[in-house]
């Protein structure tokens, strides 16, 4: 990945290591358990497409979900077992990791034949803030959504189209492809702007994340999380809905270039459509 893609799975990584602690895996559940609502867990299959550090993975098993990981990045494994010392009434070792990648025919096929998938899918399909990153995000919305069940949901976070998008996309780019000095110094030019930028428009601190975050990973994140896409409300809805499912909930950015968040509910494959 090196020179061409942002190594998600070190990041995370070095969250686990350094980051993360009791109040942030408190937030992580809080914020996991509002955002499904009322789609209970208990006996249910649940994937978990791009886990990163595995919070959202862990609290779906201690949830009482069935659960499976997928990640193209081997760190984030390292990632789940650290961030696994802070859930010890649940025994992380059950939970199955699939390394690779969403786009890929094989990784799929694995996954739906899993043992914790049924015969038609999952019940839960969980992938925040990753199809964004795959460098060809509608392949991985209809590869993702095949793995859904028949009345199953569809779970995503993706990146909102604003004016600012392609500046960003230049700069995540130009981040991947930088020596690792100049990389540190993006990371500490941009860390006051972005801190400025998202205090002026949220009257919140930057300090506080949601989902467990902290600002400085996310802030490395935002800087050299290249592949690079994003949508418009508008754009996601229509794209996953054309693929069989009815969006139930939506959760606009707080800020314009944050994540729309998307529950969507199957309803029904299209004619000739992969999955099943």
């Amino acid at each position: 990945m090196a020179g061409r893609f942002f190594d998600f799975g070190r990041n995370w990584e070095d969250f686990a290591t350094k980051a993360l602690d009791p109040a942030r895996v408190a937030q992580a559940r809080d914020d996991f358990r509002e955002l499904l609502g009322d789609i209970t867990l208990v006996g249910k299959s649940f994937l978990d497409i791009g886990f990163g550090q595995g919070l959202s993975l862990l609290i779906a098993a201690e949830s009482g979900a069935r659960v499976v990981g997928c990640d193209i990045n081997p760190l984030c494994a390292e990632a789940l077992s650290k961030t696994s010392r802070f859930f010890p009434n649940f025994d992380s070792t059950r939970v199955p990791v699939v390394i690779g990648s969403i786009l890929t025919e094989a990784t799929v096929v694995t996954l739906r034949t899993r043992p914790e998938a049924s015969a038609d899918g999952y019940d839960v399909v969980h992938s925040w803030g990753v199809l964004h990153h795959t460098g060809d995000m509608a392949a991985a919305l209809r590869q993702a959504s095949s793995l859904v069940g028949p009345g199953g949901y569809l779970i995503l976070a993706i990146y909102n189209r604003h004016w600012t998008s392609l500046p960003w996309k230049a700069i995540k780019w130009s981040y991947c492809r930088s020596p690792h000095w100049l990389q540190r110094l993006l990371v500490t030019l941009l860390y006051p702007i972005i801190w400025l930028a998202k205090l002026m428009v949220t009257a919140h601190s930057p300090a506080k994340q949601s989902r467990g975050m902290d600002f400085y990973y996310n802030v490395v994140d935002w800087v050299g999380g290249y592949p690079y896409e994003y949508a418009s409300i508008g754009e996601l809805v229509g794209l996953v809905e054309a693929l069989g499912y009815r969006c139930e909930k939506c959760l606009p950015a707080q800020v314009p270039t944050g994540c729309n968040q998307f529950i969507f509910r199957q309803i029904g494959r299209p004619a000739g459509s992969a999955g099943g």
